[in-house]
């Protein structure tokens, strides 16, 4: 039995306030080469006691195993402006020797059945402790903006009808799921179309990027 939660959830909370210095990190080092960050934001959170509860419930997870079958009580979600990108990051995060990657479920191309898209990937993070090294599952979700702004919704909606939506509902979020996509599609296709015309077109005093990379991090 967990008898302190807090305690419990103390390496946890600090594997994801690591790894989000980490991974916000590589954005900074795109930056300071001058080259395109993959990474657009980076955000972080430590799953709810309540919400812990709720899956040991809903997927029958004995509390003994709790460390080792719940694998995204530390998550952490980083977000691209572009399709490729997602598989940029990926590929990043599989040349790192600071953590382990255990699982990785690409949803881009293979999405649900509920029209969700996104890339997770869990690994096995080692957290320094006063009593020694402790080894931390963490779920990292990378998806677009796109994609993101339409997960949201669709959890809060989850949420509400908790998770029986009506047919025209659930009709209606694969279609806007789908939509999401092919802007992702578009955008993609509109940037590779703009740097190709900059190979050509020598660049004025004054130009500035057509994509901006303001930091949005919390």
């Amino acid at each position: 039995m967990v008898q302190n939660w807090d305690q419990f959830l103390l390496p946890y909370q600090q594997a994801v306030s690591e790894l989000k210095v980490k991974l916000r990190g590589i954005r900074k080092q795109f930056e300071n080469g001058n080259e395109r960050p993959p990474i657009e934001f980076v955000t972080g959170r430590v799953k709810p006691v309540a919400s812990i509860k709720e899956k040991m419930s809903r997927r029958h997870v004995a509390e003994e195993r709790l460390e080792q079958d719940m694998q995204d009580i530390a998550g952490l979600r980083i977000m691209c402006q572009f399709v490729e990108d997602i598989y940029q990051v990926v590929d990043l995060l599989r040349r790192r020797t600071d953590m382990t990657i255990l699982e990785e479920r690409d949803y881009i191309h293979n999405e649900k059945p509920s029209g969700y898209r996104s890339y997770h990937i869990v690994v096995e993070y080692p957290v320094q402790l006063v009593s020694g090294e402790k080894k931390i599952l963490a779920e990292i979700q990378v998806r677009t903006l796109a994609m993101n702004f339409w997960a949201t919704i669709e959890h809060s909606l989850n949420y509400k009808y908790q998770g029986a939506f009506p047919t025209e509902l659930s009709d209606r979020l694969q279609r806007a799921a789908e939509a999401a996509f092919k802007l992702d599609t578009e955008m993609s296709e509109i940037r590779e179309e703009i740097q190709e015309a900059q190979q050509y077109t020598p660049k004025k005093d004054g130009d500035v990027s057509p994509i901006s990379h303001q930091s949005k991090e919390e």
